[in-house]
Formats: structure tokens, C-alpha cells, sequence
């Protein structure tokens, strides 16, 4: 008999879309309908979102996307992740006096990569005009979306550091002098002026026009007001007022850049995700961890396992994962590698963060440093920091998008929340903080470094079948993402169950290890579970010597996912119910 589920797993033969945001994935839907690709949709997909969730990322964001074109089968990473500005070194913030990368402010600024790849994506995969795909977002900034709940108690958080530091980001998200309403229509005319600009970029052929349009963006006007506004101290989270050190010369001398996924085999599956450069590969090795293990979901010895197995997995990546980093994926992911930690995981939680040593290598660790941090919502904490008590407030939206000619695309785009940095008034939206995800520490695998890209935790995942292409999926959370994704792989593969009842099925992770976003605190031992994992499962986990959470129900997550069936011929979609917003739609 099917499990209740909160919606239906859809099932058609045209396309599907999902997405965080009903508005998005509608948008993917009708350029599917116009004719266009799987490409088409996600980047009109990919830029809706930046204007309707602007709490949870943004035009000067960030962006890792994973497709396959029906027509080629072969998975291919995109990276829309920015690099460090040239002036960006450990020693100059150590003048500044700072500890750690600020998590708010111009401080904490990469090259903002997310417009960029969306472009590029367009360019190479897509087959509409620019002007097509960016009409949808383009009507929302302008003529102004409903406002979400969630976006506006974020800006009641921010509003503090907005009206006494942040006159520019008052000036767009405070309109009338007022937090916007629940269900009040929000316009942001400066952005779709942005866009629009973009749009009218011209050229003598389509790829030319958006060609013309990634000119405009990285050494026309966008790059222009970006460098002139970078040159103005504001408040950072560090307590202080800092200028930026980003600058037109850094937008102009990076590019998105196509690159080969990691690949692990599980379940009959392989799973792809992006190099250590990210934290995709995580996910992979805590399955590689789970491999051979009776699995029973919704046990008290399944969640012990996967927590227990996150924990090593993570403090692999905290070790060793890292861009211009020799990080040893072969041996993180080999089988006897694997075999070694696995025998680690005993029957009660484990305090301690342990990296291994693979090839015999001596792993080295962040030390946070002992300083006097404030935290709280005037200084612009990102809201993906406190997941780790309970809270699960994300920061980062998702699109996946399936169309008839099997091409498959799974994106997470994030970064440049409306809380990240002051609104660049020109421009109509902020820049990113993603450097926050950089430590000021010599010789670490994730150390600052002009040129190199941070250590992202954006995360999306694309697998095959028999070398076919079936699933694109994943999840927003920082640090969550790719235990949420896990917990879904486990439902769908291990349990059957179809892709809905894996993203409603309880849900779960560890906050066992340093999060990724300033401060960079940890709870060792910590698990944060829905409440509908049952009492008998959470009192079994305390036994076990966890230090349970327990979040509200349907409050862990925001997963996406599309699939395909190329025996049949049948595409299928579903969306997460938490939240109240997340989508899928197809036919």
C-alpha cells in the first residue's frame, strides 16, 4: 500500500520542475511549454528565485550546477563558485585585527559566480534568447511577487542593522519605512532595471547577445558599480566598519568553468556531485561508509549509523577538503579506506572530530580562535548558522528541471542575501559572503587564499542508472545539505520508497562538527531530529549517549528532486512540503 504523502509524486512524459519557490518552478514550467530545454527552465527558474527569495540568495551569489543533455548521457559540474579577490590574503585581515572572516559585510565578498554560470548555462546548453528566460524575473522585480512569511520576519531580523548601518538595503527592503507583510506585493525596480540591461545586451547572433550580456556583467556596468562601492567601509559582523576588498579587476578575470563530477557507486546508482573544492563529495563518502550495512529506516540503529558515519565523514572535510588542495578523494572514497572507519563507529555517539589519515597522510584541523564574537541579527549572521540549535531557517534555494529530450539539471544556487551586505543601490541587489567559509590559519586545506575558490556547501546531485541519467536532486541547509540529501538517497534507494515519501519521511542530522558559516561554532555530540522521528526513536538515541534536538515537525529541509524513467518513457517530480513554498510541477 503507498504511504500518505503530503502531495502526489507527479508522473507525466513532457517535463518537470522543482523548485524552492512555487513562482520558480512555474516560471521553469512555461518556458518548457514555450518550446525550450531543461536549460531554458532552470536559468528562468534560477533567476525568479533570485528576486523572490531574496533571503535566501541573490544576484551577487553563488552557483554549482550538475547536468546531462539527452543527448550526450555524460554528467558535467558547471562551477559558478567565485574565487577570492586578489587582495584577499590571511595577512591582510590579520591586520585588521580579525580572527575570522566576517560573516556579514564587503569583507567576506568572492566574485560573485551565480549570474555568470546562469549565463553560461544559457549560452552552451540553452536554446532561448536571454530576453525570453529573463522576462519572468524581470516582471517580478518590477511589477512586484507576495511576499513570503519567511521573508518578512528575515527582514524584521535585519531591520536593526538596516536602518542604523545599512541605509541602502533600508532603502529597497524597508519600503515606506516599513518591514513588508506577509502577503504584501514587493517590487525591486533597480533589479529589473539590471536585468533589463542585461536582456538588451546585443549582438549579431543569440549567443552573441548573452555573450555581450557576461561582458556587461563582469567588466561593463555591473563590474563598474560593484568596484566604486566596494571602496565605502560599512558594518561587518566583525563589529566594525569595513571597505571591500573585491574589485572590477577581480570580476573581470574570472569565468565559470566546466569541470568532471566525483562519481561513487551505491545502490545500483552513481552518484555525482562537484570536487572538494565544495562539499559535495561528502556525500559520497558517508555512503561509502554505509555500504554493506543493513539499513532500516526510521530505526534507532539506522539514525545512530548515519549520524555516527556523518561524523567521520565531515571531519574528513574539515581536513581535507579545500580548492588548490591535494585533497585525496580516491583514498576517501576507496573501499578499505572506508573499511578502517567504518570499524570506528561503535554503539555509543562519539565527542571526538576525527579526520583520518588516508595514504598516511596526518590530517591538520581549524582551530577557532578564542575571540570575543558578537552574534545576533543587527550584525547580519547568516541564517543558515543555527541549524545547529534547532533552528532550520536555510539559506540557499534549489531548481531541479527534467524535460522530454532527457536533459537533466540539478542547481543550488545562494549567497547574496538581502542580510549578507549592503544593497549596491546602482544595482539593486548585494554582494555575497561566501569567504566566511575561508579560516585565517596558514596550511590548512580551506585557507584563505587569493585566486582560490572558498570551501562552498552548496551541494546539488545528479545519478544514473546503467549509465542513463535518472535523478537530479538536492536540498538547501548550509552544512545539512548533503545529510538531508543522504537521508533521501537512503529512503528512495534502500527503502523504495518513491521520490515523495522520501523527501516527507522524518528527517534528521548531526551538528557534531564546525559549521561552515561565521562564527563557526560546533556541538559535539548533538543530534537535531524532527519530532515525528518518534519518542521510542529519540529516547533510544539519548541512550546511545546523543545529545538530542528535537526540531517541530516538518521543519528539517528543503528538498528537491526530478526523475526519469527512459524505459518507460515517464518523467517524475516532487517537492518538500516544509516551508510551505517548495514546488513541482509538470505534465
Amino acid at each position: 500500500m503507498t504511504a500518505f504523502t503530503t502531495r502526489p509524486e507527479l508522473s507525466g512524459t513532457f517535463g518537470m520542475v522543482s523548485s524552492t519557490h512555487w513562482l520558480a518552478a512555474s516560471a521553469g514550467m512555461a518556458v518548457l511549454e514555450r518550446g525550450g530545454n531543461a536549460f531554458d527552465a532552470a536559468v528562468a527558474a534560477g533567476f525568479v528565485l533570485q528576486v523572490v527569495e531574496p533571503h535566501q540568495n541573490g544576484a551577487g551569489g553563488d552557483l554549482p550546477v550538475i547536468f546531462a543533455r539527452g543527448d550526450d548521457k555524460r554528467p558535467t559540474v558547471l562551477c559558478g563558485q567565485g574565487v577570492a579577490p586578489a587582495g584577499a590574503s590571511v595577512q591582510r585581515y590579520r591586520d585588521l585585527g580579525l580572527g575570522l572572516v566576517p560573516g556579514s559585510g564587503l569583507l567576506a565578498a568572492a566574485v560573485p559566480g551565480a549570474v555568470p554560470a546562469w549565463l553560461t548555462l544559457l549560452r552552451d546548453q540553452g536554446s532561448m534568447e536571454l530576453a525570453e528566460v529573463l522576462a519572468y524575473a524581470i516582471g517580478y522585480a518590477r511589477d512586484g511577487y507576495p511576499v513570503t512569511p519567511a521573508i518578512s520576519q528575515c527582514i524584521a531580523d535585519i531591520e536593526p542593522m538596516f536602518r542604523q548601518y545599512w541605509s541602502t538595503s533600508a532603502g529597497v527592503y524597508l519600503p515606506g519605512g516599513e518591514v513588508p507583510a506577509a502577503g504584501s506585493v514587493f517590487r525591486n525596480p533597480m533589479l529589473a532595471a539590471t536585468y533589463q540591461r542585461l536582456a538588451d545586451a546585443s549582438g549579431s547572433t543569440r549567443e552573441a547577445r548573452i555573450d555581450a550580456a557576461l561582458d556587461a556583467w563582469r567588466q561593463g556596468f555591473v563590474a563598474e558599480a560593484v568596484d566604486d562601492f566596494a571602496r565605502t567601509a560599512w558594518r561587518d559582523s566583525s563589529g566594525a566598519d569595513h571597505a571591500g576588498v573585491i574589485t572590477g579587476a577581480d570580476m573581470a578575470a574570472w569565468q565559470p568553468s566546466y569541470e568532471e563530477p566525483v562519481r561513487y557507486d551505491f545502490g545500483g546508482y552513481t552518484f555525482c556531485k562537484t570536487g572538494a573544492w565544495g562539499q559535495g563529495p561528502v556525500l559520497l563518502q558517508q555512503l561509502a561508509l554505509l555500504r554493506g550495512q543493513e539499513l532500516e529506516p526510521g530505526s534507532v540503529d539506522f539514525v545512530h549509523r548515519v549520524v555516527e558515519g556523518a561524523k567521520l565523514a565531515f571531519a574528513d572535510r574539515e581536513a581535507w577538503y579545500g580548492d588548490g588542495f591535494d585533497t585525496p578523494l580516491d583514498a576517501l572514497l576507496s573501499s578499505e579506506y572506508n573499511a578502517e572507519r567504518r570499524a570506528l563507529i561503535g554503539e555509543v555517539a562519539s565527542l571526538e572530530l576525527r579526520p583520518g589519515s588516508p595514504r598516511g597522510r596526518v590530517p591538520v584541523l581549524p582551530v577557532r580562535p578564542d575571540l570575543p564574537i558578537p552574534v545576533d541579527a543587527s550584525t547580519g549572521e547568516p541564517v543558515a548558522s543555527g541549524a545547529g540549535r534547532g533552528e532550520a531557517r536555510g539559506d540557499t534555494v534549489h531548481v531541479d528541471v527534467v524535460d522530454r529530450w532527457g536533459n537533466m539539471v540539478a542547481a543550488m544556487p545562494s549567497g547574496g542575501w538581502l542580510h549578507s551586505s549592503p544593497v549596491i543601490p546602482a544595482l539593486g541587489f548585494c554582494l555575497g559572503t561566501r569567504m566566511q567559509m575561508t579560516w585565517l590559519q596558514d596550511g590548512l586545506a580551506s585557507t584563505l587564499t587569493p585566486g582560490l575558490r572558498p570551501r562552498t556547501t552548496l551541494s546539488p546531485t545528479l545519478a544514473l542508472r546503467g549509465g542513463e541519467p535518472v535523478l537530479a536532486f538536492g536540498s538547501p541547509g548550509g552544512d545539512q545539505q548533503d545529510q538531508w540529501q543522504l537521508l533521501f538517497v537512503l529512503n528512495h534507494v534502500v527503502a523504495g520508497m518513491n521520490l515523495q515519501e522520501a523527501i516527507d519521511a522524518p528527517t534528521f542530522h548531526t551538528s557534531h562538527f564546525p559549521e561552515s558559516f561565521y562564527p563557526r561554532p560546533a556541538y559535539p555530540g548533538r543530534i537535531v531530529a524532527e519530532a515525528r522521528l518518534g519518542a521510542a526513536v529519540l529516547d533510544g538515541l539519548r541512550r546511545r549517549g546523543h545529545e538530542v534536538v528535537v526540531s517541530e515537525d516538518w521543519s528539517l529541509g528543503r528538498m528537491c528532486a526530478v526523475g526519469r524513467d527512459p524505459e518507460r518513457g515517464l518523467v517524475r517530480g516532487a517537492a518538500n512540503p516544509r516551508g510551505m513554498q517548495g514546488y513541482a510541477v509538470g505534465r
